[in-house]
């Protein structure tokens, strides 16, 4: 018999709390510079790239060149 689904992933947490503290310092920044739109919009940048770091090790695939599947992100 298989487990219930509980459809919180295991690795989200640590994703969500690293865009959350992305986001953070990006308003931060923000306030600095006197802009908090600018610091929220690099956040956003910094945060997808974020999100393809992480999933790539999870997913044990770090670094650009896959001899199988060829270049990918």
């Amino acid at each position: 018999m298989t487990q219930p689904d509980t459809g919180w992933p295991r690795g989200r947490t640590y994703w969500v709390l690293g865009s959350v503290v992305l986001f953070g310092l990006g308003a931060v920044f923000g306030l600095v510079w006197q802009n908090i739109w600018l610091g929220l919009i690099i956040a956003a940048a910094v945060s997808v790239g974020w999100l393809i770091a992480y999933e790539s090790s999870r997913g044990r695939s770090v670094g650009v060149n896959d001899p199988d599947n060829g270049i990918q992100l």
